[in-house]
């Protein structure tokens, strides 16, 4: 007796078989891809969960292309192809930034169309290949779509249309961060180290910590402890007190920041040990306070130093906000320039680019300044170094912004012209040529640090001639100084190293705050990009922000634990541990406006009749309208 297989049975049978032998070939694939130990095609034995989660979102996407398109190998190479791209964008952010890609980093597209393409697209490849490549994978799939049969009938459209909306829903719950997919992707099932994303990719793989990542900041929002923060309000009360008690300055100063583009002093690096490449700096620095800046980034990131300095808060509390311009809103967030708004200060950011990158434009309103004074703003003939606006430029600006009468002013400049990647020719090639490197770092590491060390010395150069323009004002002036972070030279580090022996994500970067019209005695203090702006108000004379003052009394116990995303923490002691845990709760109640009535009601001082600003300073405050400067 001969059993009869129908043909509908035997082509079902048949298209169930292809659709396996693709998913197969797509995790094997995927694996191959990731490189990551952990999700490898050899692992598809021992540990299938691994491979198999890394490949998921890429299947679901691929599936859903088949239900739409009902062409096999268009759906499956069109997600292959997608999947490589997220790849290469993460092997160009590890060799720029030395760190994966993360969940906040696709934020990043939107500011393609604000002014960010131009400085992003400096990172991508010059050879040719890459984008032939890419052409070439384009066009076969241009092909597939026009000569590939379809593997369903179109008399299945309804299924496929319920197929569709099925996958539709898979893919987009796990995409918008649904807590369900927790069960499968998470550190107990597959390898999570929350404080390390590369450690994290090695063994379940960038799809997966992509996931991971996305999963446990869309879950786990930070929640203050009130109890922990009022007990150190408590234990520093004496400090508070004796801060707010003090009179504040009769003639306040007028305040100078400028936030240099990936400045740092290379003499921490080996090679340059003896090297004087930075000789304002330390000249300056024999009359003022200065050391090493631990900063929350390394490499890129800017914004992320920069909410730091200006509003006080440290990153390392608040970890769902990577990228703090780009996730904070409209909503006023307490800051700097809000308790200097409200001691009558005029406040002016400058900044030589496109005002909408990193959407500074909104978040410059929500942190309280006046006026932004942006690249169309500057005069139109302001010269350009290498690929960006020469420090010169903004040096020009800050001196045309100064009043001689008028309120005390804030102007908050950041530089741009030491900014990656540093393979742009700068304006002077045989000075840039004329700077030795360290034996060892030759081709294109060589000329790159050659490029950033030529910017670097322009940035200290301009650093010596704003303070002597400084100097001979007669208002008294603040200037503060500071890199936002280490400059992306990953090859030159690894090839050279540190003189202390460290990593290049835990290097801190320097800082200088001095008078320049005074003889201060030196200063040697390390800080946090989150300390200076306490630091900074009790220079000018302002003592009446109880926030600011906390975090002069507690704040240096804590300096060192600020480092770039992935970099391993120092050794901390039990209080250390007990002080930061209560600081995250005081840092979380003051970003949702909290926490002002609990420093009124510890301290037996009044609240102010408007805290969702404030960062302390006592009475109402006027709230100036920010606008752009007049061009």
């Amino acid at each position: 007796m001969t059993l009869s297989v129908s043909p509908t049975l035997r082509r079902m049978a048949t298209q169930i078989a292809l659709v396996l032998a693709m998913t197969v070939l797509f995790v094997l694939l995927t694996g191959l891809l990731d490189g990551g130990p952990g999700v490898l095609p050899s692992r598809l034995l021992d540990q299938p969960r691994f491979p198999l989660a890394n490949a998921w979102p890429g299947l679901l996407l691929a599936g859903l292309l088949l239900a739409m398109t009902r062409r096999l190998l268009l759906s499956f190479g069109l997600a292959y192809l997608l999947q490589a791209l997220i790849y290469a964008v993460n092997r160009l952010k590890v060799a720029n930034l030395g760190t994966p890609l993360l969940p906040a980093d696709f934020r990043m597209v939107g500011q393609l169309r604000k002014g960010g393409a131009h400085l992003l697209a400096g990172y991508l490849p010059h050879s040719p290949w890459p984008y032939l490549a890419l052409l070439a994978a384009v066009l076969i799939l241009v092909a597939m779509w026009r000569l590939e049969p379809p593997l369903f009938a179109r008399r299945t459209g309804g299924k496929r249309l319920a197929a569709s909306g099925a996958l539709l829903l898979l893919l987009g719950s796990l995409l918008g961060g649904w807590s369900g997919w927790a069960r499968i992707y998470n550190g107990h099932v597959l390898w999570l180290e929350p404080w390390s994303a590369a450690s994290t990719r090695q063994h379940a793989g960038l799809v997966s910590e992509l996931t991971m990542f996305r999963l446990q900041y869309a879950q786990n929002k930070p929640k203050p402890d009130r109890a922990a923060a009022e007990q150190l309000i408590r234990q520093s009360a004496g400090p508070l007190r004796q801060s707010l008690a003090t009179p504040n300055a009769a003639t306040l100063p007028d305040i100078v920041v400028v936030q240099s583009e990936s400045f740092f002093d290379p003499s921490i690096m080996k090679g340059y040990a003896n090297a004087d490449l930075t000789p304002n700096l330390r000249r300056l620095a024999r009359h003022g306070t200065s050391g090493a800046l631990h900063v929350p980034t390394f490499g890129g990131g800017t914004i992320r130093t920069e909410f730091e300095m200006l509003t006080g808060l440290s990153l390392r509390y608040f970890d769902d906000m990577q990228f703090p311009y780009l996730q904070m809103g409209h909503k006023q967030v307490p800051s700097l320039v809000h308790v200097l708004d409200a001691h009558g200060y005029a406040t002016v950011a400058v900044h030589g680019n496109d005002p909408s990158f990193w959407n500074r434009s909104s978040a410059f309103k929500a942190l309280g300044f006046q006026r932004f004074v942006s690249q169309a703003d500057f005069p139109r003939d302001a010269p350009n170094d290498g690929k960006y606006m020469a420090d010169s430029a903004m040096t020009d600006e800050i001196l045309r912004q100064l009043k001689d009468s008028g309120p005390p002013q804030f102007i908050f400049a950041i530089s741009i012209e030491a900014h990656g990647p540093y393979d742009v020719p700068p304006k002077d090639t045989a000075a840039r040529d004329a700077i030795a490197v360290p034996a060892g770092i030759e081709g294109k590491d060589k000329l790159e640090l050659q490029n950033y060390l030529y910017h670097m010395q322009h940035a200290d150069q301009q650093l010596g001639r704003l303070a002597a323009a400084l100097a001979r004002r007669q208002r008294p002036t603040l200037l503060l100084f500071y890199g936002d972070h280490l400059p992306a030279l990953t090859n030159v580090y690894r090839t050279d190293g540190f003189v202390d022996g460290g990593g290049m994500l835990a290097q801190p970067g320097t800082w200088l705050l001095l008078d320049p019209r005074g003889n201060d005695q030196p200063l040697h203090e390390d800080t946090a990009a989150w300390l200076m702006p306490g630091q900074l108000l009790a220079a000018a004379g302002i003592h009446d922000s109880a926030y600011f003052a906390l975090t002069d009394d507690v704040g240096p116990r804590l300096a060192a634990l600020t480092r770039a995303p992935g970099a391993a923490l120092p050794y901390e002691d039990d209080a250390i541990r007990r002080l930061d845990r209560s600081m995250a709760s005081i840092e979380q109640l003051r970003m949702n406006g909290k926490l002002q009535p609990l420093l009124a009601k510890v301290l037996d001082t009044p609240a102010p009749a408007n805290t969702a600003h404030a960062g302390g300073a006592p009475g109402a405050s006027k709230t100036a309208t920010p606008a752009q400067a007049p061009r």
